[in-house]
């Protein structure tokens, strides 16, 4: 077998670290230059967008640290009984390519995973080892996203945590049975063992946080996760049920849905087709209802066909539609809770509205200025000069709605 050059291990190893939601794609092409030359200059392998604890978009170097993995996890391309073209970084290689990016300006920081070779601890080890040689060594201050590894020892994820920004652990399937029959090498118990670590670990640490005195130590980004969609039968319901468990009792910072994705030489336990993207662009939608919207996962899919999400039309205008008697809502009047369960009102905007109606009756116009998209909020609301009626069965509101929810298929906010 030839040895791989450089280049070509960042083209494999780049290209499977794609099937992590965590980042998307930022086609980088654009950054590249005929001038500078170099590793990255002419594909733009591995750059990926992501958002910083404080909310900054930064572009991110992806990898893998190898494709490697000793465990055949059935839905994963990287399985060890698959058939895929093998490569793995050193220690200093992943270091060298972090800070020539960074110098070219090509990124701001490193989002590293990998597959678990020799053993848990000797890969996560050889991760930590990365992260430690860059921030101690290279001096390196850009953002640190490391995956790890849930049945690694528990001192080395703390380490871990000492030099990334943000650490996580893939929950990988809704249910502890869709894994232990996809991936029975790998134990639930272990994944929730290591996220209450984590989580304990962040909590210790958080005082020194507020202390201004002091740097963050651990883990300043929280931990986020990964669920794949449609790999396995779950419905919606089952899969925001073990979202809203992991806020409530590890307090994610975010759970990210992947849907499944047809992988080469795949097992006949998996489903031929991929399920629909947009059933993973609704979940984020309910996803985001539950954390800053105030809404129970029960109303959500409450009413939904075998649990599921309505693909047609977003969640909150799909519970509206559903709760008509609560509509409309007076604009001028109604508290904080029920103005976020307005159809085409964000959080922005009903804050806006709060703020702006302290000092002046609220009309139809001043909140078309307020928020995105006055056609679907004017169904549901009352203002100084406006009232739709009463809402009845019969307006025919969720069909009025529809031609846009098909023209607007990719925007990831309908809310």
């Amino acid at each position: 077998m030839a040895k791989l050059s450089l280049r070509d291990k960042l083209a494999i190893l780049s290209d499977a670290a794609k099937y992590d939601a965590s980042c998307a794609s930022s086609g980088a092409e654009k950054r590249t230059s005929a001038k500078t030359g170099g590793i990255g200059s002419t594909e733009g392998s591995g750059i990926c967008h992501a958002y910083a604890p404080d909310g900054r978009c930064i572009s991110l170097l992806k990898i893998l640290m190898t494709n490697f993995c000793i465990y055949d996890c059935v839905y994963c391309v990287n399985r060890s009984s698959s058939n895929v073209q093998r490569a793995r970084f050193s220690v200093q290689e992943v270091v060298d390519l972090t800070m020539n990016f960074y110098k070219r300006n090509y990124i701001e920081g490193l989002f590293l995973s990998s597959g678990i070779v020799r053993n848990s601890d000797y890969t996560m080890e050889e991760m930590v080892r990365i992260a430690r040689k860059l921030r101690l060594e290279e001096n390196f201050s850009g953002y640190i996203h490391l995956k790890t590894i849930p049945d690694a020892a528990p001192k080395l994820i703390e380490e871990a945590g000492l030099f990334a920004d943000r650490l996580s652990i893939n929950i990988e399937l809704p249910t502890d049975i869709a894994l232990e029959q996809f991936a029975p090498e790998k134990d639930p118990r272990d994944i929730r063992r290591a996220m209450a670590h984590l989580r304990e670990k962040i909590d210790e640490h958080k005082g020194d946080r507020r202390d201004r005195t002091k740097p963050a130590k651990f883990s300043a980004g929280g931990q986020s996760t990964q669920m794949i969609v449609g790999a396995d039968g779950a419905n919606d319901d089952a899969v925001l049920g073990r979202s809203e468990n992991l806020y409530g009792n590890y307090r994610l910072k975010r759970v990210y849905y992947s849907a499944f994705s047809p992988i080469p030489d795949a097992s006949i336990k998996l489903p031929l087709s991929k399920p629909p993207l947009m059933r993973e662009h609704r979940l984020y939608q309910a996803d985001w209802l539950m954390r800053f919207y105030g809404f129970d996962r029960g109303e959500i899919v409450s009413g939904g066909e075998a649990g599921m999400l309505d693909l047609a039309i977003d969640p909150k205008l799909a519970w509206a539609l559903k709760n008509r008697g609560r509509f409309p809502v007076d604009i001028n009047r109604a508290d904080r809770e029920m103005l976020l369960r307005v159809p085409g009102l964000g959080t922005r905007a009903v804050k806006r509205i709060l703020s702006t109606r302290r000092y002046r009756t609220l009309r139809l116009d001043d909140i078309g200025k307020l928020c995105q998209s006055i056609d679907k909020v004017r169904p549901f609301i009352m203002a100084l000069d406006w009232s739709p009626g009463r809402l009845t069965d019969g307006d025919g509101l969720r069909e009025r709605f529809l031609p846009k929810a098909k023209k607007r298929t990719e925007q990831l906010e309908l809310f």
